[in-house]
């Protein structure tokens, strides 16, 4: 390669990681407003008085939930693939990478559409992984965070009080979690009945594209029969390592818990008076309510439905507390996307 050609492909990295950083300060920009936009009665920050400390188990929670996570793709990584794939330690950097970029594209795509493909990119391409199996791994990541989500709302809907205290956002939420039960249901329908399964995907495609959802039918029909298909060989995969499926749904259960939480230890620090069970039912049925909502983060919808769970707090602490919580379950994911990014350019320039 010319020194000229070495200068051009430079500056095509330089230009392409300005780009990138354009797209996410738009991105953050354009979510920060719509959701902190209007603040004109938030309390003066000097003026808050809350429990500080009480933050420091929110950050605790998101934490071990992270730490969760990745020891679940890792635990994935090396059940479905050869045991000597990975070095020691690298197991552990690449399922971190996968769930920290993964959840960083999820961010900043509509409909989170960025983190599976990206994530069965990295551990095809980074981690040595074929195809297959980067994609069972990838997939089953998100299914189990799936089932394990509908196994707890379905536990608060059954023993809260939501369907007295707030029977709209129940109904809501019951219509999100058929969203989160879609996939999970077609895999387990194709696995099982998969003459059931392609019908089922041709009835849902043909109604979409009477309603004028979906353009191409038949285009539609065969990429959802392929996802389902995908779907298939990503349990089956699983399934055939011991224990390593249920392990996986503890995992999500745990993680998905942890997650829940943190609205509780926010809403006390800023003086709320809650009993936890209420308000992590309250979550579930919120976080099950903007699910279908297709904008990066769900902005625009879940700071407004979440005004529910922090309704209680003193006018003007309510901006500080959903800001905290927005910190949480989106704005940090955001940041460790944009520094693991920042390492992975570090050690390519070392390679050289």
């Amino acid at each position: 390669m010319t020194d000229a050609e070495q200068k051009k492909k430079r500056l095509r990295k330089i230009l392409f990681f300005l780009i990138f950083l354009i797209i996410n300060a738009a991105v953050i920009t354009a979510t920060a407003i719509s959701e902190f936009g209007n603040s004109e009665n938030a309390a003066k920050i000097s003026d808050v008085h809350m429990n500080w400390w009480l933050l420091i188990p929110a950050a605790a929670c998101f934490a071990v939930a992270m730490v969760v996570e990745i020891d679940k793709y890792r635990l994935m990584m090396r059940g479905v693939s050869d045991q000597d794939t990975f070095k020691p330690g690298q197991d552990w950097k690449h399922a971190r990478r996968t769930v920290v970029l993964g959840r960083y594209y999820d961010n900043i795509t509509p409909a989170a559409i960025g983190g599976q493909p990206f994530q069965i990119y990295y551990l095809h391409k980074t981690a040595g992984l074929s195809t297959g199996i980067a994609s069972a791994v990838s997939i089953f990541g998100m299914i189990s965070i799936q089932i394990a989500f509908i196994l707890i709302a379905l536990f608060c809907f059954i023993f809260s009080n939501l369907a007295q205290e707030n029977p709209a956002l129940l109904i809501t939420a019951l219509f999100g979690l058929l969203f989160y039960a879609f996939w999970p249901f077609m895999m387990f329908m194709a696995l099982f009945f998969p003459k059931i399964a392609e019908k089922i995907i041709t009835i849902i495609v043909r109604f979409l594209a009477k309603i004028k959802v979906v353009k191409n039918r038949d285009a539609a029909i065969k990429k959802t029969e392929d996802g389902v298909k995908d779907y298939v060989h990503a349990i089956k995969v699983i399934l055939k390592r011991k224990g390593l499926f249920g392990k996986a749904i503890i995992m999500s259960l745990v993680f998905n818990v942890l997650v829940a939480s943190i609205p509780w230890f926010v809403l006390t620090a800023f003086g709320g008076n809650v009993d936890f069970f209420s308000s992590f039912a309250l979550t579930i049925a919120v976080m099950a309510a903007v699910y279908f909502i297709p904008t990066p983060g769900n902005s625009g919808a879940a700071e407004g439905t979440f005004y529910m769970v922090f309704s209680g707090l003193t006018t003007g602490y309510v901006f500080w507390a959903m800001l905290a919580w927005r910190f949480f379950a989106y704005y940090i994911y955001i940041i460790m996307g944009l520094f693991e990014y920042a390492v992975m350019q570090i050690e390519r320039k070392q390679k050289k």
